[in-house]
């Protein structure tokens, strides 16, 4: 049987399907915007939706080219969010230069051309792990060197001259005329290392000392890996003031741990270690007892009109957009700050209501599903491990941003993976469904058959 059909079908159409599926959301959603606006499609949708199209259509080309028995729902899933998350942008665009029009005042840039941009460099650095990583095996051997480059790549905003600090973070590096945050890629490559690291000491982590209410606790020597992750996250906050990398790098570290040892205790030290450590940025560090403030108490007056202001008007426009929302271009999201970027949430509830935001997370949690499947069926322990690693980031990252802005917990500055704006988070994500998109090749690619049995009798040497 060729395992490459799946349910009688051929993910090379499979997908194709899926992927026309997509663009044509995203492209009802572009003309929504402007008929919303002007009562007319806007007149760049042509072009718009034939540049998506082109891009979409030369990802799904190099991956059937590069890895043909890859999961033909991921990059779908990946196109739609990030053709919705255009969308969107470009109606934020529309509204600040209707806002500027009315208090007279120059007309901002659109951000939504860039954004296309930005997506372009996504799909080549999509296309270039398909070519570079034609086996993930491979990526073990350069575990030490993922973290050092990982390493790097988060003291480079510390550094000066280049590194600089924007809305109180300092993630950002500053040359020739563009910002990036290369946290973003960073995760990448230290999800390459825990992979790599794990894969190795899984068996002496697994080790249990004693069993204290039934659950197995590790030796304390071995303490070691979860206390590193656990003062490396500190330092990215302590120095970086950057509290969604922070939890997200051990998060996801804690996540794998688990998945290599199957150790529950590990789980509860990592929330142990996880509380006592917020703790201590609570009480030691200013930024983080705003951030705490601003989440218990948003409503207060010393808040409502300044710190919590964002997550206030966020909150009011999810609730005015109820469950069907205002319908794209009819709400008021452009009063949220940061609409485009850390509350781009806000505005798809508003717009689409509760129905839109969750259908957009039942997307986000099939991209998560998929790549967990892929982690189970993988055959090598290095690949279930970084395709976790993977899929846990998403996911977490998912969960940080609606928890921040839906206040079921704090602020963290996270964006959404292809949705917000900025070119950072949009290019790593790119490289990110990539590496799962290679490793499911290899999960889901058929076995040699066994080679025929020979006839003994012909072959045997008599003896005379």
């Amino acid at each position: 049987m060729n395992a490459r059909a799946v349910g009688g079908r051929n993910p090379r159409n499979a997908e194709l399907v899926l992927l026309v599926f997509a663009l044509a959301i995203a492209m009802a959603a572009y003309a929504s915007v402007g008929l919303a606006r002007n009562g007319a499609i806007p007149p760049g949708m042509a072009g718009y939706g034939a540049g998506l199209g082109l891009l979409f259509g030369i990802a799904h080309v190099a991956l059937r080219r590069f890895a043909p028995d890859a999961d033909p729902v991921l990059l779908p899933a990946a196109a739609l969010i990030n053709g919705l998350g255009l969308a969107m942008i470009h109606r934020l665009d529309l509204a600040d230069i209707d806002r500027a029009q009315r208090l007279g005042r120059h007309t901002p840039t659109p951000s939504a051309p860039a954004q296309l941009t930005w997506t372009a460099v996504g799909v080549v650095l999509f296309i270039a792990v398909l070519l570079l990583v034609r086996d993930h095996r491979v990526l073990q051997r350069f575990t030490y060197t993922a973290m050092l480059a990982g390493l790097v790549l988060l003291l480079l905003p510390l550094m000066p001259f280049i590194g600089t600090t924007i809305n109180g973070a300092r993630i950002w590096i500053h040359a020739a005329g563009f910002s990036f945050q290369p946290g973003e890629l960073a995760k990448l490559v230290l999800l390459v290392f825990y992979a790599g690291y794990l894969v190795v000491k899984r068996d002496v982590l697994a080790l249990a000392s004693r069993r204290v209410l039934g659950v197995d606790l590790p030796r304390m020597r071995d303490l070691g890996p979860i206390i590193v992750a656990w003062a490396a996250s500190l330092a990215v906050l302590i120095f970086e003031r950057d509290l969604g990398s922070s939890l997200l790098f051990f998060g996801v570290f804690v996540a794998m741990l688990y998945v290599a040892t199957e150790r529950r205790s590990w789980l509860l030290i990592g929330l142990v270690l996880f509380f006592s450590g917020s703790f201590l940025a609570w009480t030691l560090f200013a930024h983080v007892q705003q951030r705490v403030d601003i989440w218990l108490h948003p409503f207060a007056a010393r808040n409502i009109s300044d710190s919590s202001y964002q997550l206030v008007q966020g909150l009011f426009g999810m609730g005015s957009g109820g469950l069907l929302g205002k319908g794209l271009g009819q709400g008021r999201p452009d009063i949220v700050p940061f609409a485009k970027t850390d509350f781009i949430v806000a505005a798809i509830g508003e717009e689409l209501g509760l129905t839109g935001l969750m259908a957009l997370l039942l997307v986000y949690a099939i991209m998560v599903q998929r790549g967990l499947r892929t982690a189970v069926a993988v055959r090598d322990s290095f690949g279930k491990l970084l395709a976790a690693g993977l899929a846990f980031s998403v996911a977490l990252q998912v969960f940080v941003v609606v928890g921040g802005v839906t206040r079921l917990i704090p602020l963290t500055g996270l964006t959404m993976p292809f949705l917000s704006y900025g070119g950072s988070s949009l290019v790593a994500n790119w490289a990110l469904i990539a590496m799962l998109l290679r490793i499911s090749d290899a999960a889901r690619r058929p076995t040699p058959p066994p080679a025929p049995a020979l006839d003994q009798a012909k072959t045997q040497v008599v003896r005379l």
